[in-house]
Parts: structure tokens; C-alpha cells; sequence
């Protein structure tokens, strides 16, 4: 009995990591696709802003602004594009994800 209990706690703990690093790995993969203008890590080494740094509610903010269309400029054609694709909850994790860059 105290086995079965055990192995089904390792296999839950085991499925609540595979989870954790899937979802990991999304994120990853929605910043990579910022790379591509905004730097690697979102570490711009020209005119486009850098993204590694931002604060997060600073970052899931603008990301608003451009899907809504609040956010005008040169460049917000592209990011509204862009913001068009990604919910709420990505925004969130984006935000978090390259706030922790340094």
C-alpha cells in the first residue's frame, strides 16, 4: 500500500515538471521569435529598444497598447501585428520572462 501511495506521488511530481518545462519551453520559443528584432535574450544591439530588463507590468503593458492601437509610431504597425497574436496570459509570462534578463 505505502508503495502504490509513493509511486503515485512521484509519477504527479513527475508530471507537474514535464508540465513546468513544456510551458518553459513555449516561452522560450515566443522570445526567440522577439529575437529576431529585438536582440538576442531581447538584448538589442541597435535602434529597436531592448526588452531584457523591462519591468514586467511595464513590458505587458505596451504589448496592450500596441494591440489596442493606443500605441503609435514607426514600429507599431509591425508590433501590433505581433501583439495581435499572443493572449493576455503569454503577455505575462513574455513579461516575466524578459524581466528576469539582465
Amino acid at each position: 500500500m505505502k508503495k502504490g501511495i509513493i509511486l503515485a506521488l512521484l509519477a504527479a511530481g513527475a508530471l507537474g515538471v514535464i508540465t513546468s518545462a513544456q510551458a518553459d519551453s513555449r516561452t522560450r520559443f515566443m522570445a526567440a521569435n522577439c529575437g529576431y528584432c529585438h536582440g538576442p535574450d531581447g538584448k538589442s544591439r541597435g535602434a529597436i529598444p531592448s526588452l531584457a530588463g523591462l519591468d514586467k507590468a511595464y513590458f505587458v503593458q505596451q504589448m496592450k497598447d500596441f494591440r489596442s492601437g493606443v500605441r503609435s509610431g514607426p514600429s507599431s504597425t509591425v508590433m501590433h501585428h505581433h501583439a495581435m497574436g499572443y493572449t493576455d496570459e503569454e503577455y505575462e509570462k513574455l513579461g516575466e520572462w524578459f524581466a528576469k534578463i539582465k
